[in-house]
């Protein structure tokens, strides 16, 4: 039998799997699992004729998802021969690492996580196989039932299938579809930590049982995992939530929950995002609107919305009608669309607002303004034909390079989500739409990885990461391609012939929620905004009462230019002022005494240095235009 490796054409016997072939692959390290016509499958799957083969290694990045999905089983594992009457529910890989939800009566400290993770090290040394078999659906329900395990019932139940696949490794016996490592000594020891345990809620559901999580993060080696942890101190010190209230910048209050007070720093910040981004759209065609936040439960029953985002949308009953604070903005400016015919020629329509939406988000996914109840976003919408996807998509990409490169963002990731589970529309509209946005990608030179089953639940989607100073990533910007709402609103265009037809809806957005935005810019720059972006971007400081009436002088003339600019003649000492503006991390400070008053000049301190430039003032402007070409501060 012939398969392909890597490439090359090789004879192996018939129904070998990659295990019993791997001593003759000539392959670096230990085999994870098989990538078998381009999807991950168990090393000991049974090869057929002309599979396309390849073997992730666990020196290899991409065996880390493995890894760590196998690690989650290890740790469900431990945790039961700690305490055997715990109930599991799921364990995924995340990003970074893992983590178990299980249901038990004592809560777990730090302690127990030590003694967990020394447990799980033993278990990786014992070499447990990950052992695969396919189960009929009534008989692993009386399996799990009889093993006390309700949410792996639960879960089958949900489940429209007839057989369910089964891994055992020691003595778990777990339900999951796979991939895993081949056995537990695949897994480096010394390459992983459990690092936290929260509250939980079984399907992440209130009204479901409580539950535990338990964290933890994997990595290659030792090394790796070190790595890891200097970047989360360092993040440590970058956090939004800390640096947000010290830097004037935003309040969050328990009489708002998941919701933020713009300070008078952010409010600026906020303002001026905006601006930038309200700039760049409108030379790219679009016009903006602001749509209504209550909208009756009609609309969204028609947009879809009603049924599958209903336990997410606050509900407001007026008399007897049923109205919804909006969660995203696409009815409404389908409203807006369906406001006098067009033709062909009007296409395509451009509609953008920086409108709040609300989401009714559990209390515990919440996360300082990164994730909240209330939020704006950059959204809008192209209106087109079929015909002008591609364009339409190449010029979003264009606009988001843009922004992100603005704020100091190059390193873009993109996905492709493709159709959910549960969707609306056809299979054959899906087809349409999942071959347009694909044709629209690579037309707009976009390298993408397939995210299976992410799309919205009206279309595929773009997804766009940005990587921050740190390496992580987050995701912001999307462009969707719809071909369900435009229909099942009933909005058309008149095309040459005078016929009706209907178009297509893209949405988009660049940055996405602009309150999360900030939250990534905080933590990237970890406060040090560049000049441009920094709430406040000149303090003038007097370094006596005499220069005082001086520094009016100098902040005026800054201010009169367009300078975000304070003063400061209080009577402390300069030295202080230095310090003060050094830690509220105010890009450029002026400071001026009675020499540079009888000199015209200023003397000139820039976030970090520690040297003074003395410039006449009537330089100055010449120098702030100068920062603002900079653009950002070592991180």
């Amino acid at each position: 039998m012939k398969i392909l490796f890597e490439g090359k054409g090789i004879d192996i016997p018939s129904s070998a799997s990659v295990l019993d072939i791997i001593d003759s692959l000539n392959i670096n390290g230990k085999p994870v699992v098989a990538i078998i016509n381009g999807v991950a499958k168990d090393i000991d799957t049974k090869l057929a004729e002309n599979d396309d083969v390849k073997v992730i290694t666990n020196t290899m990045p991409e065996a880390l998802e493995h890894i760590r999905h196998s690690l989650s089983h290890v740790l469900a594992l431990a945790i039961k021969r700690m305490l055997p009457n715990v109930q599991l529910g799921t364990g995924p890989a995340i990003e970074n690492g893992f983590y178990y939800d299980v249901k038990c009566d004592q809560t777990f400290t730090t302690d127990d996580l030590q003694k967990i993770e020394q447990i799980m090290r033993e278990i990786l040394q014992e070499e447990l196989p990950f052992k695969r078999k396919e189960m009929p659906v009534a008989e692993a329900i009386q399996k799990f039932e009889e093993m006390n395990e309700p949410f792996k019932v639960d879960i089958i139940n949900n489940l429209n299938v007839d057989k369910v696949s089964i891994y055992e490794t020691g003595d778990l016996f777990e339900l999951c579809s796979g991939p895993h490592v081949p056995n537990t000594s695949v897994i480096p020891v010394d390459g992983f930590k459990l690092t936290s345990v929260s509250g939980s809620y079984w399907r992440g559901d209130v009204k479901n049982d409580a539950m535990q999580r338990i964290y933890g993060t994997a990595w290659l080696s030792k090394e790796d995992l070190d790595k890891y942890f200097e970047i989360m101190a360092s993040a440590a010190e970058r956090d939004h939530r800390k640096l947000g209230p010290e830097l004037g910048i935003f309040h969050i209050d328990e009489h708002a929950v998941g919701s933020v007070f713009w300070l008078k720093n952010g409010c600026t910040l906020f303002n001026t995002i905006k601006d930038f981004i309200a700039k760049t759209i409108k030379k790219y065609g679009y016009y903006q609107v602001q749509t209504p936040q209550l909208l009756s439960k009609e609309l969204w029953e028609t947009s879809g919305h009603w049924e599958k985002f209903r336990d997410n949308m606050f509900i407001v009953q007026d008399e007897d009608k049923t109205l919804a604070i909006k969660p995203m903005n696409c009815p409404g400016h389908i409203i807006v669309y369906k406001i006098g015919q067009k033709s062909y020629k009007d296409l395509p329509v451009r509609i953008a607002e920086f409108g709040i939406c609300h989401r009714n988000e559990s209390s515990g996914a919440l996360h300082g303004i990164m994730r909240l109840r209330a939020f704006m976003q950059d959204d809008g919408h192209v209106i087109c034909t079929k015909d002008q996807i591609v364009s339409e998509t190449q010029e979003f990409c264009k606009s988001l390079k843009e922004v992100y490169s603005a704020f100091g963002f190059n390193d873009i990731a993109v996905k492709f989500s493709d159709r959910p589970e549960k969707r609306a529309g056809s299979d054959d509209v899906w087809d349409n739409a999942e071959n347009a946005l694909k044709e629209a990608a690579i037309a707009s030179g976009l390298d993408f990885t397939v995210n299976h089953g992410e799309g919205a639940f009206y279309g595929p989607k773009l997804e766009f990461v940005l990587k921050d100073c740190l390496g992580r990533s987050w995701q912001c910007g999307t462009l969707q391609v719809d071909f369900v709402l435009p229909e099942r609103f009933g909005i058309y265009y008149i095309d040459s012939n005078g016929e009706r037809q209907c178009p297509v809806m893209i949405h988009r957005a660049i940055v996405g929620s602009i309150e999360r935005f900030i939250g990534i810019l905080i933590e990237h720059y970890a406060g040090k905004f560049p000049f441009y972006l920094a709430p406040v971007q000149i303090v003038v400081a007097s370094i006596t009462e005499k220069s005082a009436e001086y520094a009016k002088k100098v902040h005026k003339f800054i201010n009169d230019a367009g300078y975000r600019c304070e003063l400061d003649i209080d009577n402390n000492k300069i030295n202080y002022k230095i310090r003060e503006h050094s830690a509220q991390k105010i890009p450029v400070l002026i400071i001026v005494g009675e020499k540079e008053a009888a000199d015209n000049t200023v003397s000139i301190r820039r976030l970090g240095s520690d040297e003074n430039v003395v410039l006449p003032l009537d330089d100055l402007l010449t120098f702030c235009k100068e920062q603002e070409k900079i653009g950002f501060y070592a991180q």
